[in-house]
């Protein structure tokens, strides 16, 4: 990769005007590629990953469509990478096949960094020019939050490329050793009862899913303190949890059949040994377990004898505390063991994305955002599950405790956890 500034120095910059936060967001993409071949960015190891030199070009491509191109006098640098780089946007146009992006040997990377560096400039002379147009700022903040998405999205796909090569190479972060000591002990903590409310306030960035806020009737439940450990699910398999059709919701037992799936992914035929980010390394019984999908999720409920947390539910617990845990830029890149009072709920932010028991769809009241922009959520309300409270590839600051993120059932190459939920 081209050389391009550290993390740390991209997210100590200052944020007292709208370009210096655009600027810090895209160095900070750029920081993740510094270890990173040519040859690592430009391979799709399945169809839900994207190389990363897509990702490059793609965040690249949504400020030159939906900010540089709302104002006149700009002109797309390259008109045919719209083609390539549009991800889903059918009103903007028609777009290359996601399977299929593995195969864009060109443009280079050379020539993606270019796009960057061109649309970069464009956008610190826009921003200048026109920083104080009221239409401009949330624009700013949407394709700043979609940049750091495809953050996250570049270090999960990263993972997965590399976890299929048999050298196993090592992208980046921290390995610590298996921690030493004991699992905070497993505590159910009673949630609110009642009329609740739910949803974006209004105060912030959020996107248009977590909208609007409205209310909504909780039972009385209970939920985890802390996530469930590799431990834990470790005796679920060996339990037979994965050969126990009773468990599993039909969709989920097909899976499991056509698969062969047999444990988390990553996870060693062993159930010692996991491939992360930093490598190989002893499984840490204290963590979290992580990469399930929803499917292992709600079977390993269902054998603990409880359930998954509906999004109300989690949401509830998760509005009146600190937006806290270990996030990306701590640098493990792997989730760690809770720790503190275990009469206090743990791991809500960061660590690994919670599976929720709640369908993605509309909140009442939903209405997209108009134009394009409205296919950015809205349209995928079908068929996916809602996840809660960030990973530890996601970016600090970049989740709320109204963030709804959504996957296929199915889905287990995002840092995906379980936390446990049952009725009172």
């Amino acid at each position: 990769m081209t050389p391009s500034p550290s993390l740390a120095a991209a997210q100590s910059q200052g944020t007292n005007t709208l370009a210096q936060r655009y600027q810090r967001v895209r160095d900070a993409t750029l920081a993740w590629c510094m270890d990173l071949q040519p040859e690592d960015t430009v391979v799709q190891s399945m169809p839900d990953a994207s190389p990363v030199k897509w990702h490059l070009a793609h965040t690249t491509w949504f400020f030159e469509q939906f900010l540089l191109g709302r104002w006149q006098g700009y002109r797309p640098l390259h008109p045919p990478w719209n083609y390539l780089f549009n991800s889903y946007y059918q009103s903007v146009g028609p777009m290359h096949a996601r399977p299929q992006r593995g195969l864009l040997t060109r443009p280079t990377l050379g020539e993606v960094i270019d796009y960057r560096r061109h649309v970069d400039q464009c956008m610190r002379d826009l921003l200048e020019r026109a920083g104080a147009d009221p239409e401009l700022t949330p624009l700013l903040e949407l394709g700043l939050n979609h940049e750091q998405q495809h953050q996250e999205l570049l270090l999960t796909d990263v993972k997965h490329l590399f976890s299929l090569n048999p050298l196993k190479p090592v992208f980046r972060g921290r390995a610590p050793m298996a921690q030493e000591g004991r699992t905070v002990p497993l505590r159910f903590l009673h949630g609110r009862e009642g009329i609740v409310q739910i949803g974006h306030a209004g105060e912030g960035f959020a996107f248009d899913n977590e909208s609007p806020r409205h209310r909504t009737l909780l039972h009385a439940h209970a939920m985890a303190n802390r996530c469930v450990t590799n431990a834990e699910y470790r005796a679920f398999v060996e339990d037979g949890g994965y050969r126990t059709a009773t468990l599993w919701l039909s969709e989920g037992w097909d899976v499991v059949q056509r698969e062969q799936w047999s444990g988390p992914l990553y996870w060693n035929e062993d159930l010692q040994g996991e491939f992360t980010l930093a490598g190989e390394r002893e499984i840490d019984a204290h963590a979290p377990v992580c990469h399930v999908g929803f499917y292992e999720a709600d079977a390993f409920a269902r054998w603990s004898g409880a359930r998954l947390p509906t999004e109300a539910e989690w949401e509830s617990a998760a509005q009146d505390r600190a937006v806290a845990g270990h996030f990306a830029d701590s640098g493990a890149l792997h989730p760690l063991p809770a720790h503190g009072d275990p009469d206090a709920p743990a791991q809500l932010f960061g660590d690994v994305w919670e599976w929720t028991s709640s369908p993605y769809i509309a909140y009442p009241g939903y209405k997209p955002e108009a134009g394009a922009l409205g296919e950015y959520n809205g349209k995928f309300m079908c068929g996916t599950w809602v996840l809660r409270g960030g990973s530890c590839a996601t970016p600090a600051g970049h989740v709320r405790a109204t963030y709804r993120n959504f996957f296929h059932p199915a889905a287990r190459w995002q840092f995906s956890g379980i936390r446990l939920g049952k009725d009172a």
